[in-house]
């Protein structure tokens, strides 16, 4: 190959389609045991070439030179074959730069916990020291490797003001885990995670519900991906590519959830969204019916609500984790907390917000099989869509009219 990204397991990588859009050469995801990396490196027979877990420090023994920036870091993300010479570079370093100063987060005088010990903490370090934090700490299970153990972190560092995440946990797909529980580290102004895979990790939601500024990893990616293609090419692509990929990129992986009253369109909605952007599209009630091998009718006849409802919270965990899909949601999706969160990790909820008077019964719905249930429903369930929505959206007009209207919200959210 020519360029490319070298790691153990890439199933999760984004950087191909990053790459892609630059639109310069050809870009391949290499998965290599750590037993074939040293033959690989050895034969040079590539141009330029990203490296992710677990190889950021394993290829700085193979390579020619380095730049005292990934020296002085200890990892290297970046290699370029100039003339047979192997030169290896740290752009993690910029694209993790660029996204602290896009959040506006101030690193300096403060007390800072970086989560790992591995090549990206290194990095994360390297820029706390450089941005003038205070204190900065680096969290292990062991405690080694010029670290402290996260009990010690909890003990001696609770009014920490910024963490990193720099560990895989909370990746997919063991999206559900998180680094630490921010309820022991009250007084953080900042979290930043490096994961991009989901969308908005764990960590992040539990942030932002606290109110605390938080970004994901998908900025970081997208920035250090265009300055290693500057090494590769030579060219300036400058800061302007760097907003447009990851604009693009977010719009595409990031699911469109509908949520809203039964009979507020959602199917419909869903059917019109997914044929114009060409994503599949996912029904909870249809994945519902598929699992359990019965109408929703026959459900609640047969196990009652609660039994549905579990269903449902199992079908929406596993559709929260799909990417770049349009998601039409039952009802009474939104009524449990931990529905709304795992949609949350890959997805936009868009709130379908219908008139009382225009929705009507129908007799597969066993909630809203009559106008006083549907009032009762409307009355009891607008306010929790209101809450769990991330855009607002008036159903009126025709539904292409309002898918419109969605488009044009979601697009000026981006």
């Amino acid at each position: 190959m020519k360029y490319g990204l070298l790691g153990e397991h890439l199933t999760h990588s984004f950087s191909a389609e990053i790459h892609r859009k630059l639109g310069r050469y050809s870009y391949e995801l290499r998965e290599i045991s750590p037993e074939a990396l040293p033959e690989f490196l050895t034969r040079r027979d590539f141009c330029g070439l990203n490296i992710t877990i677990p190889y950021k420090e394993t290829v700085i023994p193979y390579l020619d030179e380095i730049t005292p920036r990934a020296a002085s870091i200890g990892a290297v993300n970046t290699i370029v074959n100039r003339d047979g010479r192997l030169c290896g570079d740290n752009t993690d370093y910029g694209g993790m730069q660029l996204l602290v100063e896009r959040m506006g987060l101030s690193l300096a005088g403060k007390r800072v916990l970086i989560a790992g010990t591995g090549g990206t903490s290194k990095t994360a370090l390297a820029l706390c020291h450089a941005l003038g934090a205070g204190e900065v700490y680096r969290l292990s299970r062991s405690g080694r490797e010029d670290a402290i153990s996260y009990d010690a972190a909890r003990e001696a560092h609770a009014d920490a003001d910024i963490l990193f995440n720099t560990t895989p946990s909370g990746m997919f797909p063991k999206s559900d885990a998180a680094p630490v529980d921010l309820a022991d580290f009250p007084a953080l102004t900042g979290v930043v995670d490096v994961i991009y895979n989901p969308l908005t990790t764990r960590l992040v939601r539990q942030a932002r519900a606290r109110g605390i500024p938080a970004e994901n990893g998908l900025y970081m990616l997208v920035a250090q991906a265009v300055l290693a293609a500057e090494q590769f090419t030579g060219a300036d692509f400058g800061a302007e590519t760097v907003e447009r990929i990851y604009a693009s990129l977010t719009f595409e992986k990031r699911s469109i959830v509908l949520i809203g009253m039964p009979g507020s369109g959602k199917s419909t909605l869903g059917e019109i969204l997914a044929r114009r952007l060409n994503r599949p599209l996912l029904d909870t009630d249809a994945e519902v019916v598929a699992r359990a091998g019965a109408p929703v009718t026959e459900i609640f006849a047969r196990q009652g609500e609660a039994a549905f409802r579990a269903l449902e919270t199992e079908t929406v965990r596993a559709l929260g984790e799909r990417g770049g899909a349009v998601i039409a949601t039952g009802g009474g999706v939104p009524l449990r907390p931990e529905n709304v969160d795992a949609l949350r990790a890959n997805g936009t909820l868009v709130f379908l917000d219908r008139a009382l008077e225009t929705l009507l019964p129908t007799d597969d719905r066993p909630l809203a099989n009559s106008a006083e249930k549907i009032r009762a429903l409307y009355t009891q369930r607008r306010p929790i869509y209101q809450a769990a929505a991330d855009v607002t959206v008036e159903v009126s007009g025709t539904p292409e009219e309002t898918a419109e209207r969605i488009l044009s919200a979601l697009s000026a959210g981006e």
